[in-house]
């Protein structure tokens, strides 16, 4: 989310969500105390320009075709303000008044108020097709000795460290604003390099790998990690993110997303999104009865 425990240029949403986890500061805190700031003519979204999957400029993301269906329920005009996330995003965008709604923000964050989920994914393992088959833990010994590409400071690492991972892991900067970088962010770098040999898998928020994996050019397995213990997590469930205080517009944004709940699900598969049962740790489609 935006880039539960994820990513852009760098590995935004993806990047663990680790942009929402971040000190909002002052500012937040001051505008979380004003009345609401809603616009009532339109749907004001802040949006990441470069971080695909997720948004860009174009209007391609997943969260941009969301935030369509959202603008077309409630009956307004979709307006959004661009800000790459990264270290003071929330308090740039909600905490100024400058937008209104996150849309990818995982749940419980205390920086914004969360709206339902609206869908749950995992971490996954991403392996060139052949290469690792079978494997869906982190767990499984064929991954010993592996050069495992990570981004820093994401919940993998956490796991990666207790089972004696992190020899050859390979480590990413979550935050690599180079304009140069042919890569939007650094989970598209990283499934590059895994593409071109240069690491044996990655280890990813599947709502960015999915659909990197797909778009790299070679045939690559994605594999949700399901059968980790609970700490730390390595599943969340997305929401969208507004200011503390205003519970009037969370609501209006609760039932817009039970309406069009059918047509989001298929938003996110459009985009491979691994989606998961609410409680339980597997594929909805394995899901149903």
């Amino acid at each position: 989310m935006a880039r539960a425990g994820a990513s852009h240029a760098t590995g935004r949403l993806l990047a663990g969500l680790a942009v929402l986890l971040m000190a909002a500061g002052p500012r937040a805190a001051v505008a979380q105390q004003l009345p609401d700031l809603v616009t009532t003519d339109a749907l004001r979204v802040c949006g990441d320009p470069g971080n695909m999957p997720f948004s860009d400029r174009k209007g391609e993301g997943f969260e941009n075709r969301i935030a369509a269906i959202l603008a077309d329920e409630l009956k307004v005009r979709l307006r959004t303000y661009w800000l790459t996330q990264g270290p003071g995003f929330v308090r740039n965008t909600l905490g100024s008044g400058l937008c209104d709604v996150i849309i990818g923000s995982a749940l419980g964050t205390d920086l914004v108020q969360s709206t339902n989920p609206y869908y749950r994914s995992a971490y996954v393992l991403v392996s060139r097709r052949g290469d690792l088959p079978g494997v869906g833990a982190l767990d499984d010994p064929r991954l010993k000795g592996k050069a495992i590409g990570v981004v820093a400071g994401t919940p993998p690492v956490n796991r990666m460290g207790d089972l004696g991972l992190v020899g050859s892991m390979r480590p990413y900067a979550p935050y690599q604003f180079d304009p140069s970088n042919p890569h939007q962010t650094v989970s598209a770098q990283i499934v590059a390099d895994l593409a071109e040999k240069k690491l044996d898998a990655a280890i990813l928020w599947g709502p960015a790998a999915g659909w990197l994996a797909r778009q790299s050019g070679v045939p690559m397995e994605v594999v949700p990690l399901l059968r980790e213990p609970d700490r730390p997590a390595l599943t969340y469930r997305i929401a969208m993110g507004v200011r503390i205080n205003e519970n009037e517009w969370k609501r209006t944004l609760n039932t817009a997303l039970r309406k069009r709940r059918a047509e989001i699900e298929q938003v996110l598969r459009d985009y491979a999104v691994p989606l998961l049962d609410e409680e339980q740790n597997r594929l909805l489609d394995e899901a149903k009865p």
